[in-house]
């Protein structure tokens, strides 16, 4: 059995060059679809015999896409359109984008005029997603999205196909998190930032594969014996929390991750598909069976108290608010999200992040404040 620190070294030079993952896939003759932010059906991916391959954009400055987009505007984007328009993803098949934002909303049409040569995939979730008549709307845009996939793909996924792409997501969803667990169990292994290299990796790699890999690290995870490392358990929630030089800061202020409700983590693998006569019923109830992030519809706020639960089952001393700057779903939660914390006598520290950010001295100094606090 190889070594937790080569098995890890193997993730992370995987999420530090989605590029060069990308090259392999199309070296293979595999015929590849974006999938953008946030909740692509990656199972009507792999039915349709095709790979998906996540686009989240990327720690670096912008400049093309500012044509496009206001320099108010979520970084995720304005950096996933600035790789695009720069022929980072020249090869792909075409690219999905979901609708579940204001700004997401206006991708596709950016998107058609920056970077003409790889065809939208619009993806309309319901916002009433969990009552029947949105149920049956997220199903009838996922039969639109096959028929699409089908005519990029030429081979039209029956409902076997897409039963048996479900149960090869479910399975990856799973291992995911019994690995987190086991990551929560071991922070002496597992710095903020091998986590995230771990999950990142997810993105840019086919299923099967990284199932195999995921679970010979989280079986040697099983065999060490009980950490004796003592310091901060800290819950983080978000849209994203991909930044290198932020996660470092976390580990250089003895901070662990025992949970989060991150869109990109977490939140993105809380729930399979449900099991259904008709599959993509299944995966249509699978988003009614979401909760946990601010871009998807939440009256009550429920959201704040999943949070909450989870604070509480993992003892965690306190819970960061990692804020992409200039989201707006992002910015309206906080502050219910951040009474309802503070009623509960749990500390929140929000930190705002930005994909162009090359200085984290600002997010430093309130890490440290925090964290000498708690």
């Amino acid at each position: 059995m190889r070594e937790v620190t080569e098995i890890l070294k193997e993730f992370r030079s995987i999420a530090e060059n989605p590029k060069g993952q990308l090259a392999c896939l199309l070296a293979r003759g595999k015929k590849v679809i974006g999938c953008m932010p946030y909740f692509c059906p990656e199972e009507l991916v792999y039915a349709a015999g095709m790979t998906p391959f996540g686009i989240w954009g990327a720690d670096t400055e912008v400049a093309e896409s500012k044509r496009w987009f206001p320099a108010f505007i979520c970084s995720i984007l304005q950096t996933t359109l600035e790789l695009g328009s720069g022929g980072a993803y020249d090869g792909l098949t075409a690219v999905m984008i979901p609708k579940l934002c204001d700004s997401l909303k206006c991708m596709g049409a950016n998107w058609e005029c920056a970077v003409p040569g790889i065809p939208v995939i619009n993806v309309a979730h319901a916002q009433n997603r969990k009552m029947d008549a949105g149920i049956e709307f997220t199903a009838s845009q996922y039969r639109i999205i096959t028929e699409k996939l089908a005519e990029l793909g030429g081979k039209k996924a029956s409902g076997k196909d897409i039963a048996d792409a479900i149960e090869l997501i479910n399975k990856r969803r799973g291992a995911l998190r019994v690995f987190m667990r086991l990551a929560a169990d071991h922070p002496e292994i597992l710095s903020p930032r091998g986590r995230n290299d771990v999950i990142k990796s997810s993105y840019f790699m086919e299923a099967g594969p990284y199932i195999s890999l995921l679970e010979e690290l989280s079986s040697t995870l099983k065999g060490l014996p009980d950490s004796k490392w003592k310091g901060l358990r800290i819950v983080t929630t978000g849209i994203i929390a991909d930044s290198p030089a932020l996660l470092d800061i976390f580990a250089d202020n003895n901070i662990m991750i025992v949970g989060d409700q991150v869109l990109h983590e977490s939140v993105s693998l809380c729930k399979n598909a449900v099991a259904s006569d008709d599959p993509i019923i299944g995966l249509a109830r699978r988003m009614a069976a979401i909760e946990g992030t601010s871009v998807l519809y939440d009256p009550g706020k429920q959201r704040a108290k999943e949070l909450l639960k989870l604070v509480q089952k993992t003892s965690a001393d306190g819970v960061i608010f990692i804020l992409t700057k200039f989201c707006d779903p992002e910015e309206y939660d906080y502050v219910p999200v951040k009474k309802l914390l503070e009623e509960n006598g749990v500390p929140c520290l929000p930190v705002e992040v930005d994909r162009q950010m090359t200085s984290f001295e600002q997010a430093r100094t309130a890490i440290e404040a925090f964290a000498n606090m708690l």
